[in-house]
């Protein structure tokens, strides 16, 4: 496949993303009558809105910025009057009046919650074959009313073929049908399911979407098919918040608490975790390799220089830290010297169904690690909880997390600044609507609460970004903005801008190495960064 079908094809794949969080946007949006008021008053705050409709601003906003990435609405944040207002462009009324085709598939997403998420069910696969005929009945129709409009029907079909292919491509991926063996050979539905019959019909539907050539009864992956079965994992971290996306009329207008738990015993209820560790382990892969150029290199220190071992905040199943110390004994000069000089090796984590499962798989590894419960937001109680319990320095160790400060329990700033904040993100907290001034203030200071614990050997982190509304709409199919914006906006996370970060950073007296800095893509749509903050003196 050369450069161009690539392009072509990722494109898709980012349209994908957009649908799956757009379709229940856009429909809880509709049903609410939302829609048609925006339409009727052309320009209005967010607070009107949320005063009329008695909604939940926070989330109201998320919801609403997200229509403005798609190009479909304007977006204008006065950070110092602390408003936003939204208003109707040339796009505006095209896409409102085909929202009513996203009904099926929400009303898909919906009854899909009542069944496991990892098993092929035959009622809702029911629903999704519907669904798909539909959708291929009305392949060829076109808005045809002008260029606009036309454009705006097409990027909606996409949305709905992301809802079509997505949770079937995390299912198909998290149960092993991309294994290698069905990949590079023809193989009969009966090899992979006992319910062929139905299976069959499956992939009758992904073979009439271009993904696998049939004959005798027997499937075998296109190019096409290849390149999105390749990418199953793309798909892992936006499905696995469905959830929380099947909550949105609550989240919206109703209790917006209504993921929250009520008791340790119950799980996450705004995301299937297992399934995002999954996406997030295959999806980050690139930037994990950027990771071990940058590990490889400091213990290739002279040990003088090195570090003790490793802290790895949020932790979860323990598969990245065992990764890093296999990087490390494998790579590095350090691991030709472990029986000299151990690396410490220290796993950190809030939740103690994770900590469980990290200890359990480090040890069938046979690695030797402390694995620890610790708050992110309180490295002064971690510190003293190593040092007094396992005599380990905190600020000895290279500490390392990966896409955690922004999921940081909000803290309300206790300083009041005159700060002035550049960022357009949309930031909630149980549905209130969190000043982007206070969301500055609140990242400086839970950075600054790190500083004396990473000037040593610094903190080394992969963070997540948002990205200005109006740019991510000129370029639909480039970027992924609008799946993490709305996905990460809707269960109370904090990703602001690239540069606000810097900024924010250094402000504190820290400063990203540029030598290893990276961000991806590597242009002004960032929505990755990869830092090793130190010092400024260092």
């Amino acid at each position: 496949m050369d450069p161009s079908q690539k392009k072509t094809l990722r494109s898709k794949l980012f349209r994908h993303l957009d649908g799956i969080v757009m379709a229940p946007t856009a429909h809880a949006l509709k049903k609410r009558g939302v829609t048609d008021y925006l339409l009727d008053h052309k320009k209005i705050s967010l607070h009107q809105l949320t005063e009329y409709f008695n909604a939940n601003e926070g989330y109201l906003n998320v919801a609403l910025r997200g229509l403005c990435s798609q190009g479909w609405l304007n977006q204008t944040v006065d950070n110092n009057a602390n408003t936003v207002h939204f208003e109707t462009n040339d796009r505006t009324k095209s896409a409102f009046e085909l929202f009513h085709l996203y009904d099926d598939v929400v009303h898909l997403l919906k009854i899909s919650g009542k069944y496991h998420s990892r098993k092929f069910e035959i009622e809702p696969f029911l629903e999704l074959e519907k669904i798909y005929s539909s959708f291929k009945e009305h392949a060829g129709d076109e808005a045809l009313k002008n260029e606009v409009d036309d454009e705006i029907y097409h990027q909606i079909r996409h949305h709905l073929e992301g809802i079509i292919v997505g949770p079937t491509t995390v299912y198909l991926g998290i149960t092993s049908m991309f294994h290698k063996y069905f990949m590079e050979t023809r193989f009969k539905p009966e090899e992979f399911h006992e319910n062929h019959e139905y299976f069959e019909r499956l992939l009758n539907i992904l073979s009439g979407l271009g993904w696998f050539s049939i004959a005798n009864g027997t499937f075998e992956f296109t190019d096409y098919g290849l390149f999105f079965a390749k990418r199953a994992t793309a798909y892992g971290v936006t499905i696995s918040y469905l959830p929380t996306l099947r909550k949105l009329d609550d989240l919206l207008f109703g209790n917006p608490l209504v993921l929250q738990n009520n008791s340790k015993d119950t799980g996450e209820q705004h995301v299937d975790r297992e399934m995002n560790i999954w996406g997030s382990g295959g999806a980050h892969a690139s930037y994990f390799k950027v990771l071990d150029e940058i590990v490889i290199d400091i213990f290739n220190k002279p040990i003088s220089e090195q570090p003790k071992g490793i802290l790895d905040m949020g932790c979860g199943n323990g598969a990245f830290l065992q990764h890093l110390f296999t990087v490390v004994e494998n790579s590095t000069m350090r691991g030709t010297m472990l029986d000299e000089y151990p690396l410490q090796l220290i796993g950190v984590d809030y939740n103690e169904a994770a900590l469980k499962v990290s200890r359990k798989n480090l040890i069938q590894a046979d690695i030797w690690a402390k694995v620890i419960w610790g708050d992110i937001g309180k490295p002064g109680l971690l510190a003293k909880d190593l040092k007094d319990n396992y005599d380990i320095n905190l600020s000895e160790l290279l500490n390392v997390r990966t896409f955690l400060d922004h999921n940081r329990p909000w803290e309300e700033p206790k300083s009041n600044s005159s700060r002035l904040t550049t960022s357009t993100g949309a930031f909630v907290h149980q549905g209130k609507r969190i000043n982007n001034n206070q969301v500055a203030d609140s990242l400086k200071e839970h950075i600054k609460k790190w500083t004396p614990y990473v000037g040593k050997h610094g903190l080394l982190l992969i963070e997540l970004h948002t990205v200005k509304p109006e740019l991510v709409a000129q370029n639909i199919g480039n970027t992924a903005a609008t799946a993490y914006d709305l996905t990460h906006g809707y269960s109370d996370q904090y990703i602001i801008e690239m540069d606000e970060f810097i900024r924010v950073i250094e402000e504190v007296g820290l400063t990203t190495d540029r030598k290893v800095f990276k961000k991806f893509p590597d242009s002004d749509l960032a929505t990755v960064s990869i830092h090793l903050l130190k010092w400024n003196n260092v």
